[in-house]
């Protein structure tokens, strides 16, 4: 998710969906769990403390024997690999093609506005943002994924298209928040990692990073990334897993949250957010770019 991705220009478009999207399918076994369970945590409303945090992450599972209890965290998982996949294939190659749309029509503004390598940097970090922005397109599934995860009653018993066309366009509900919350996040995300390559570890063209070079400012514009979105995303969250008949407002959700739960459950579920970050980021990352090449031999 550095700035680096999908880069290089030698391998093919097939060869980038093919590794970048091999890339999410890995991830997403792998980390899916954690994301549930941050997820969980967002949606609580109620005081979390030691006593009820099994109820909360393991819901009606809560009371099951250990295997069952870690099935209980992969709901979804069909829409969620729809959705990563999806996601990861954009994100790879999307924030390259826009930051290539930037130099080619308006590296003279930026350069002229905050300098040669400030410019540079806020191309990349710009590039993030509109990507970022773009990525509404894959609401519905993420929309169905975190249903899925938080609040399964809302399917009964539905398929997928039956949903699909029972909704409509209210599997795009809250895609407001869910571009003003991406904005800024892809912006710091890209933003964050191009600021630590370029100029705490002085690296000049950035797909020439190091493996550790590329661990670091990924950490650095991860953390940054869900830092300054996590307010937004746990309005987002909130407005999603709600059932598809209840139409709730992104101002109510704000208005009742800090009413009932204070100021501080804006940031709910951004630790385990955090503490996954590093291995989540460097799993992807490495994986994405050992994997395109391959593929780039063959198509």
């Amino acid at each position: 998710m550095s700035p680096s991705i999908g880069s290089k220009g030698k391998e093919s478009g097939t060869a980038r969906v093919l590794g970048s999207g091999t890339s999410g399918i890995a991830e997403l076994l792998v980390f899916h769990p954690v994301d549930t369970i941050a997820k969980r945590l967002m949606s609580n409303k109620a005081t979390v403390n030691f006593g009820s945090l099994g109820t909360i992450i393991f819901k009606d599972k809560a009371a099951a024997p250990i295997g069952t209890r870690l099935l209980s965290l992969f709901p979804g998982l069909g829409y969620a690999a729809g959705y990563k996949v999806a996601q990861r294939v954009y994100k790879f190659g999307g924030q390259p093609w826009f930051n290539d749309i930037l130099v080619s029509n308006y590296k003279t503004n930026f350069t002229n506005t905050f300098g040669e390598r400030n410019g540079k940097m806020m191309m990349q970090a710009t590039a993030g943002s509109l990507t970022g922005i773009g990525e509404v397109v894959l609401l519905p599934l993420d929309v169905l994924k975190i249903k899925r995860q938080v609040n399964p009653e809302a399917f009964r018993d539905r398929g997928f298209l039956k949903i699909v066309a029972d909704e409509g366009f209210a599997l795009y509900r809250g895609w407001g928040w869910t571009m003003a919350r991406n904005a800024p996040g892809s912006f710091a995300l890209f933003g964050a990692s191009a600021f630590t390559k370029d100029v705490v570890l002085g690296v000049e063209n950035y797909s020439k990073a190091t493996w550790t070079q590329n661990f670091i400012a990924s950490i650095a514009g991860a953390v940054a990334s869900i830092t300054v979105a996590a307010p937004l995303d746990v309005v987002k969250t909130r407005i999603q897993n709600a059932n598809f008949e209840q139409k709730v407002s992104g101002v109510t959700v704000i208005k009742e949250l800090i009413k009932h739960e204070g100021v501080g459950a804006l940031f709910k579920g951004l630790t385990p957010k955090i503490l996954v970050v590093g291995p989540k980021l460097v799993f992807s990352y490495t994986l994405a770019q050992s994997l395109i090449p391959f593929f780039g031999k063959y198509v």
